[in-house]
């Protein structure tokens, strides 16, 4: 696909790149973090209930790797949140109202049970009972979903904003009905689609670490049943993530037809509607000059059959001209549809490994010869996949949503803050830039560092059930 972008450095656009920049690299760090906090739960839950060491020792060690993702995330999503009032003063006095709500109960609920408890995990090591210091890594988890899902309320409010009504003399939007808001088809379905691609980005981290391991042939008893953990999380999530996706797409074809057309560069209204695997089309002529499609797979992803028409681009934007008034009210076409495709190219190869992987390690067999090599290698470029598809899939959520900030309420351009001239912008996105670049060094190093260490850690002495702490030193701390 080919379509020219205005990139003059006029406020708006350094805006959009700040906060993109800033949600990308923000959300390499969430899927991890929410993931694996339910893994490592999983794990010590195993040596609770077993007593094996090896399960203390993969606690221990995808312990360490959550706790590097979790401060990345904190440091960048504070930052993100920060941008709402600094480059997006209009959008925040606008819908503030409401988007601001799901966000304040994420901060006041959901981020305070994370992370008190996860502090009470970190340094309550051989300090608290060991059912109690269980359950603070699964209250901890359960928190970090639970921050997900508000920030994703909040999120889709922008999507499909209901719950609110316009008070024209105060010019803005106000909450009518919060619960429908965080309760909305939109929301819900987003919500088990963004958390089956975290179990997915988990699930592929134990895959492509474990393959590092065992490729040197570095404590097997540890990072073979991680191998076994982390290939079925990648298939049971690669489903829930189609599943989801599915589900998702329905809603979308039918709340945001513009996108959806834009993701799959159908120009022209069809029924039925063929799904493309490849397009070059020209956005002037409005119109495709390769394509290589599924017959009527689009109409099945739209509606549930092979039949029922599908609206195109053309005949969308002539709809949004009458209602909003004269505009191009495309997104940009070429990034809607090749991100659709990355995110789902990059998931679908992380189930196709898992597959394998399954197959290649049955009955407790260890890939070996060519084809055992070629396995540990791409094995370990996995753990890649589903964090580069993820990203990939919150660029489509949000530049296939444009021009509108919230869709068919507030342009993008209306958002912005009216006071901060574009330098300024500029500047901090600069800033924050290179500061992203060294955060993201930091934590390259620190993973690599304890990923080549390995799991070392030997289990604490036995803590009494029905006992507390006592004056030990704090020996299996962080």
């Amino acid at each position: 696909m080919q379509q020219t972008v205005n990139l003059a450095m006029d406020p708006v656009t350094v805006a959009r790149w700040q906060f993109g920049i800033t949600t990308v690299y923000h959300f390499l760090f969430v899927p991890l973090t929410i993931g694996t906090s339910f893994l490592v739960a999983g794990f010590q839950t195993a040596w609770y209930r077993t007593g094996k060491e090896q399960y203390f020792r993969a606690t221990k060690f995808w312990g360490r790797l959550f706790l590097i993702n979790f401060a990345l995330g904190l440091v960048t999503g504070i930052v993100q949140e920060f941008q709402f009032g600094m480059n997006w003063s209009e959008y925040s006095r606008f819908v503030g109202d409401i988007f601001g709500s799901p966000l304040a109960i994420e901060a006041l609920l959901a981020f305070f049970l994370e992370s008190t408890f996860l502090g009470l995990w970190i340094f309550g090591w051989d300090r608290l009972p060991r059912g109690v210091h269980l359950a603070c890594i699964w209250l901890a988890a359960f928190g970090t979903a639970a921050s997900a899902y508000f920030i994703l309320a909040a999120n889709s409010f922008m999507q499909h904003p209901v719950g609110y009504e316009v008070n024209a003399l105060q010019g803005r939007a106000e909450l009518t009905d919060f619960w429908a808001v965080i309760t909305q088809r939109t929301t819900v379905i987003t919500f088990f689609h963004v958390l089956t691609a975290c179990f997915l980005c988990a699930g592929a981290a134990l895959v492509g670490i474990a393959c590092y391991h065992l490729r040197k042939q570095r404590q097997p008893e540890v990072f073979r049943p991680a191998l076994k953990v982390g290939l079925w999380a990648l298939l049971i999530a690669g489903v829930g993530v189609a599943v989801s996706g599915d589900f998702q797409g329905k809603v979308m074809f039918e709340q945001q037809p513009m996108k959806m057309a834009s993701a799959e560069a159908l120009w022209d209204t069809q029924g039925p509607a063929p799904f493309s695997l490849f397009a070059i089309g020209d956005v002037e002529k409005g119109r495709n000059s390769v394509e290589i499609e599924i017959p009527r797979l689009l109409s099945f992803l739209a509606h549930g059959n092979f039949h029922d028409p599908v609206t195109g681009i053309n005949q969308v934007n002539v709809a949004e001209r009458a209602q909003h008034g004269p505009g191009d009210y495309r997104p940009w076409i070429p990034m809607a549809y090749w991100s659709f495709r990355w995110m789902i190219g990059f998931g679908m190869v992380s189930v196709l490994v898992a597959l394998f992987g399954l197959w290649f390690t049955r009955r407790g067999r260890t890939p070996e010869g060519a084809w055992g090599t070629w396995f540990w290698r791409f094995g370990l470029w996995t753990l890649l996949f589903p964090v580069i598809g993820s990203a990939w899939g919150w660029i489509f959520t949000e530049t296939g949503r444009q021009p509108w900030i919230v869709y068919s309420l507030m342009f993008t351009r209306s958002g912005v803050s009216p006071a901060v001239p574009a330098g300024r912008v500029l500047t901090s996105l600069i800033l924050f830039t290179l500061l992203y670049a060294v955060l993201a060094v930091v934590e390259v190093k620190l993973s690599v560092k304890y990923i080549k260490a390995g799991a070392h850690d030997t289990p604490p002495s036995a803590v009494s059930d029905t006992e507390g702490g006592d004056d030990r030193p704090l020996a299996f701390a962080y």
